[in-house]
């Protein structure tokens, strides 16, 4: 059967397919800083409240989450420090780069979220800014520094895991050329 998945059989119509292509989460930032100074423990998704030249500016992709950094103060959870370059189209109505901006979350994820940060070596790091529906989300993290000894451990784990890949990828190369 041909189709969404769905379960009908039928094949998806142009309306069905841009509606599937407006729903996928479009990346607009990543921070790869983050994975590799801390241990990711809990994820969340939390909504950005923005003004207009700043959806602009992001629908051009230009972000930064390198030195970006959450706060959480009075009950209410703020990004701090994360870098949205002036809107180059913008007018006296531009945005300030890099402001702090209140995250939309609820009352109960902001509580785990300073009762997380509050353990010593614990702090709030965005991961990932992207589009979701047209509504601009990030993901954020509570996240356990690590020493220094554990980002050579991830490294050499990674590259460990990267000789494997081309090991097997040259095995397979060889074992299909003595086939045929």
């Amino acid at each position: 059967m041909a189709g969404s998945g769905t379960g009908t059989g039928h094949k998806l119509t142009p309306a069905q397919k841009a509606k599937a292509a407006s729903d996928a989460k479009q990346t607009i930032a990543r921070n790869k800083k983050a994975l590799h100074d801390y241990f990711i423990e809990d994820r969340f998704e939390a909504g950005l409240s923005l003004s207009g030249t700043e959806v602009k500016a992001l629908r051009d992709s230009r972000a930064s989450l390198t030195d970006a950094w959450v706060d959480i103060d009075r009950g209410e959870a703020w990004l701090m420090d994360m870098n949205i370059p002036v809107y180059a189209s913008g007018s006296w109505t531009n945005h300030v780069p890099k402001r702090k901006r209140k995250l939309l979350l609820h009352k109960s994820e902001i509580d785990e979220l300073a009762g997380g940060a509050d353990r010593k070596g614990y702090t709030i790091v965005p991961l990932e800014l992207y589009f979701v529906r047209g509504y601009v989300k990030v993901e954020i993290a509570l996240a356990r520094g690590k020493q220094e000894w554990d980002k050579r451990e991830t490294i050499r784990r990674r590259e460990a895991d990267r000789e494997a890949e081309r090991a097997m990828s040259v095995a397979h190369k060889r074992a299909r050329s003595g086939r045929l």
